[in-house]
């Protein structure tokens, strides 16, 4: 089944922020447009912004003025749903509220034609519930676009457990059409990118309720370490946090509480607090005019260390020794079957974030993982009461000696990025395992829904088939919840062999 005709009319009910943006994508791609909202005045409001916007891209030289008039034309605000009679789809983004989007599209169902596509833009409700309330079902889908709809990217095709194939498949050629990235999904409790995004703020607040590092410090790594446009208290201070802390706990009741989507306390009471984020003048940060910027920890100089060894495959961190030679310190390399790791002239240690603690070992400093240890602008490393304090000054003064800033966090297991990035790989092969989507489609959602640097398995691969696993089972160790468990899939990963790699390496 192919992309709906340009000319069949497409309706948008609910005229908020994200329902003006999918009417505009619709109406910028040629199709009629019908705005309908119950509330009166407001679709004529919502149409008036919507041709706000287009004389804006005409402004900006993105829309031609004949275009903006052609689409203005085909824009009409509709005074009741029976004038959506005729609309070959109905895209519905009202209020989050099942009992709300059931009872209307009851109503849209009994107006339209028998093959008009029914399609809801929620983002935490279950599709197949919705559906549930249409005696046809199997014509209703999720397209979930992301705000702001007229610029991002992708959308979210999600299927029902009683959507019809055919109309799925018409869904994500339609918005294909529209100039969007479609990617399939199955209805599951956070779609693609609600679901394996969890970690990312997760694992920041636990570092930070953990008394490993501030917010400063922690959003500084994620972003100049680990390669995230933002980190996850600025992030969400963007969103709001009432809004993000809606979407965790959402998830982790439709997943029966399951504890690797345990919502974080520090957060509920941040929003109790009425700290909301940007919105609201205060959230992890403070957005007064005259409030002092939060600064991340960063380690005075220290001077670098005369050489160091170079103990074992350092794995994902190799290509730190390429980097250490060039800023003139001497590696010497030496084969070990029990370490991957870097010793320094006082004899201490230096090693990737592998989930274990500094207190377990004897003078060890670990360090973070990095997206790109060429590119990376900052490194964290931590230490435990038992590290000698000349071997973390020799650790720092080797990453100052490579170009980068040093934040020296607490001894927590797994670190900031490492522990992070090993979840979200582990929960995008648990998705896959189970039939969510596939391999490629969620390694682009990830990338465009939340712009990370790379997808999952992209980073699966780079980082080498057992090293999340690794990681996670050593933190399972430490903290025995179930929440760092390693899912069946990516232990399965982890031990299939090189012949059965295929597409989820």
């Amino acid at each position: 089944m192919t992309a709906l005709d340009l000319s069949s009319p497409v309706a948008v009910v609910g005229t908020g922020t994200m329902g003006q943006g999918i009417a505009q994508v619709a109406l910028v791609a040629g199709h009629p447009v019908r705005l309908y909202d119950a509330a009166p005045g407001r679709a004529q409001a919502a149409a008036d912004a919507i041709g706000a916007r287009l004389d804006r891209l005409v402004a900006k030289d993105r829309l031609t003025a004949a275009d903006r008039d052609a689409a203005r034309a085909r824009l009409l605000p509709a005074e009741s749903l029976a004038e959506l009679a005729d609309c070959a789809l109905v895209v519905e983004a009202v209020l989050e509220r099942l009992d709300v989007k059931q009872e209307l599209l009851r109503e849209l169902e009994g107006i339209v034609d028998e093959d008009c596509l029914l399609a809801t833009n929620t983002s935490s409700l279950s599709v197949t519930a919705i559906g549930g309330a249409l005696s046809d079902p199997g014509r209703f889908v999720g397209l979930h676009f992301f705000n702001p709809a007229p610029l991002l990217p992708l959308v979210e095709v999600v299927s029902g457990f009683a959507t019809d194939v055919t109309y799925a498949t018409r869904a994500y050629e339609t918005a294909r059409a529209w100039g969007k990235t479609p990617v399939a999904c199955a209805d599951t409790p956070g779609f693609i990118v609600n679901r394996i995004a969890r970690p990312f703020y997760a694992e920041a607040f636990a570092v930070h309720e953990a008394q490993g590092a501030d917010p400063a410090t922690i959003d500084a790594v994620l972003r100049e370490c680990g390669g995230f446009k933002m980190g996850a208290f600025e992030l969400t201070d963007l969103i709001g946090q009432d809004v993000n802390e809606s979407v965790t706990h959402s998830v982790w009741q439709a997943f029966f509480n399951d504890v690797r989507f345990t919502p974080s306390l520090a957060q509920r009471r941040l929003v109790e607090s009425g700290r909301l984020g940007r919105k609201s003048g205060h959230g992890w940060y403070d957005y007064a005019e005259d409030a002092e910027r939060d600064e991340p920890h960063t380690a005075e100089r220290q001077q670098q260390p005369a050489y160091v060894v170079a103990e074992g495959d350092l794995g994902p961190a190799s290509e730190l020794l390429p980097l250490i030679r060039e800023a003139g310190i001497p590696v010497r390399e030496e084969e070990e079957d029990h370490g991957t790791r870097l010793v320094l002239p006082g004899g201490g240690q230096l090693a990737l974030a592998d989930g274990q603690t500094s207190v377990e070992f004897r003078d060890v400093v670990y360090f973070d993982l990095a997206v790109d240890y060429r590119r990376a602008t900052r490194i964290a490393v931590s230490a435990s009461q038992d590290t000698s304090p000349g071997t973390l000054t020799e650790a720092i003064g080797l990453f100052q000696a490579i170009g980068k800033d040093v934040s020296v966090i607490g001894d927590v297991p797994g670190m900031i990025v490492a522990r992070t990035v090993a979840r979200i790989v582990d929960l995008a092969h648990d998705a896959v395992a189970k039939g969510v989507a596939t391999v490629e489609d969620i390694d682009t959602a990830m990338r465009l829904g939340v712009n990370y640097p790379m997808g999952p398995f992209e980073w699966s691969r780079r980082l080498g088939r057992g090293w999340a696993y690794d990681l996670l089972d050593e933190l399972h160790v430490r903290e025995p919840s179930g929440r760092y468990a390693p899912s069946l899939a990516l232990y399965r990963h982890a031990y299939a062999s090189d012949k059965r790699e295929g597409s989820t390496s």
